[in-house]
Order: C-alpha cells, then structure tokens, then sequence
C-alpha cells in the first residue's frame, strides 16, 4: 500500500509539472543564461521540499493505520522436564603401574637368556641366569660343613642330655651349627641374584641385554622390560573447581584418537593433593584391555560426568541475552490466541551446567514455558508477536 501511494504521488508531481519543465531545463541550460539557471534550481529544490514533507506524512499515515507494520513473526518451543548429564573434557595418557626395566642382582656373564620379545612369561619365571663366580661350589661346601656341625650338634646334645659331658662343649656345638646353616642361607640367597625371574605375569617387550654380555647392578644397564596390559588406567589432571562432582565411580568415556576406538569406564580412584603449579588432582580411570590394543602413553580423550539431573529444563544458548547488569534473560510468548498472535515478555534466567549447545535453566522458567526461538533477538518487552510453525 506505500508503495502505492508512493508512485501516484510522484506521478501527480511529473503530470504538474508537464514536459515543459524539461523543455525549460533544457533551453535554459542551451541558453548558457546563469542566472536563469539558478532560479530554476531553486525552484526546483522547494518543490523537492515539499515533496519530501509529503511523503513523510504519508508514511507516519501508513504506521498508525497498519497494525502488520511493527508485527514480529516468530517461532517457539516448550521447556520440558528431561534427563541431563554434563561430561567434563579432558585429555591424558594410557599408564601401567606393572611396566618396569628388570635389572641384574649381581655383577657377572649373562650366561642365558631363556625368552624373547613379545613372550608372555608369569609372575617367578625365570627368565635368565647369570655366571655366579663359583658362588656355587662355596655354597656346595658351605652345606657339607653345615651336615657335619648338625650331626656334632646333634650328638653333643644327646650326651648332655645324659648329662655327658660340659655344658660349654653343647654350647659351642649348638653355635657352630647355627652359624654355619646361617652362612648357608646367605650363601643361597646370594646364589639366587644369579638367575633373573619375572617380577610379575605380563609379556616380555625389550631383551635388552644379549647373552654373553657382562652385567652389573651398578651401571643401570637394564637386562628386560617387563610390561603387564592387563591391568592398564588413564591419568587425568582435573582441574580442582571440578572436585565436588568428580569422585569414585563415575561414568568417563574415553575415545582413542589412533584407535579410533571408544570404551565406557569409570573413575576407580582420585588424588588428595592439588597441586600447586596448575590446581588441579590426579584422576585414575581404569581401561579394559580385552583387545590388548591399549598400550602405555597412549593418549586418551575423555569425558567424565560430573553432573546428572533428572528433571533438568534445557533451552539453546542462542536465546539467552545479558542485560547491562549482566543478568541473563530470553522471551516467554504468552497463551496465543485464535490467530497465533502472543506478547513477547522478558524473563530473567539463572543458568547452570552447559552441553553442546544447550544449558541447563535453574530458575526462572518453568514447565510449559513458550520460549521465543526465531526472532528471539528481534523483539521487545510487551510486543505484539506472531507465532509461527
């Protein structure tokens, strides 16, 4: 309808004033008459004038008659009470706290090495043995000597039970006894530093040492590196404002980037330090190894819930606005009518724990609520709006 009004209007101007006014233009300016030029242009820019003024009153016309001119169409949804549970992501790395170098118990020739890489082994066997320096042959004495001290022992106290003999004598035999079985004991526990034995069951990842090599305990030369993947958990440094909602037990998803592979586990124990360089506590997640695909410092993504509700009402960001106060506020539409025409009303929200692209809404809305989606950005306190599907 302005668009109209507009062109017959300016219709009305151009039927005025005729083809006579281009002529007049036109000679005028063929004339070269300066001043007859100027007068021209002014009389021109006062019809200008007024034409403009016109146009203006028509408009302000057009706004108070037409009620579609300030009618915002917008579109709406219902909040609803849903289930809603807020994931923490983090970042960290696969361990093993039975992943350890094996080292010699005792300076000599790896006289052999009884597996290779990639063998399973259990937890006592023995894996390699070590030249014992003729430890074992003073180990065969030190027990022959032992059998004659027991059977002296042995006879000293039966005469003293017969009351045969000094007292001193059944001493000195019951001593000597007991030193040389002790010299014994040392003697083997010495003698067993020369064969290497698995700590633990796992699978044998490095032989580090060839057979023939000369080993000592002394120079840090690691002989095996044993690793267990049975009993595998990621690390994670939680920042310590999450504290509260990250305990014992709960869910984590955690997603390995190489393997392209996701597992459900859940948190099996959590630090109590903060440390003091970044303020965050140390998380262990355990990991299922089924697959024997997990290895140590393997980097994992994860997701630990740290927030669940029941009942949560969830509405988009993109609706939310802050005010100067720095409050947070959407529109409601109140109950339309027959013509799907509501008034736009502004709420002031306090929100929680975010998700994607959706947050959780503690106070201000409730069940039911007709929250602005469309147009939110658009409307004003009080508006007359239109609801559209």
């Amino acid at each position: 309808m302005k668009n109209i009004l507009l062109i017959l209007l300016i219709s009305m101007v151009f039927a005025a004033c005729g083809n006579g006014t281009v002529q007049t233009v036109e000679t005028l300016i063929a004339e070269g008459d300066l001043e007859a030029i100027k007068l021209k242009k002014q009389e021109l820019t006062e019809k200008q004038k007024t034409l403009n003024e016109e146009l203006r009153l028509l408009d302000s016309v057009i706004n108070l008659q037409d009620s579609n001119s300030k009618l915002a169409l917008v579109s709406t949804f219902k909040t609803d009470e849903q289930a809603f549970q807020h994931y923490l992501d983090l970042q960290g790395n696969v361990m093993t706290k039975q992943n350890v170098l094996i080292y010699p118990e005792m300076t000599g020739t790896l006289l052999k090495v009884y597996v290779k890489e990639g063998q399973k082994v259990n937890k006592g066997q023995l894996l390699a043995t070590i030249d014992d320096g003729g430890m074992s042959s003073q180990l065969a004495q030190l027990k022959t000597q032992a059998a004659l001290a027991k059977t002296t022992f042995e006879r000293q106290k039966r005469l003293w039970e017969q009351k045969i003999g000094s007292e001193i004598q059944y001493l000195q035999a019951e001593t000597n006894y007991l030193a040389v079985e002790n010299s014994v004991k040392q003697a083997q526990s010495q003698l067993s530093k020369a064969n290497v034995r698995a700590p633990f069951s796992g699978i044998i990842d490095d032989v580090i040492q060839e057979q023939g090599t000369v080993v000592s305990p002394g120079n840090g030369q690691a002989v095996f590196r044993i690793v267990n993947l049975s009993d595998m958990y990621i690390q994670v440094d939680v920042p310590e404002s999450y504290l509260k909602g990250v305990t014992v037990g709960k869910e984590v998803k955690v997603y390995f980037p190489v393997l392209g592979d996701s597992i459900t586990s859940v948190i099996r124990q959590t630090g109590n330090f903060i440390n003091p360089t970044n303020r965050s506590f140390r998380v262990e997640i355990a990991v299922p190894n089924k697959k024997r695909n997990i290895k140590p410092n393997l980097t994992a993504r994860v997701q630990i819930n740290n927030y669940s509700s029941d009942n949560a009402i969830l509405i988009p960001q993109s609706v939310i606005s802050e005010n100067a106060l720095g409050e947070q506020y959407v529109y409601l539409a109140t109950e339309a009518d027959s013509n799907n025409m509501a008034i736009a009303k502004k709420q002031i929200i306090n929100t929680g724990q975010t998700q994607g692209d959706y947050v959780e809404v503690l106070a201000g809305i409730t069940p039911g609520a007709q929250v602005i989606l469309e147009g939110a950005r658009n409307v004003r306190e009080n508006q007359q709006i239109k609801i559209i599907q």
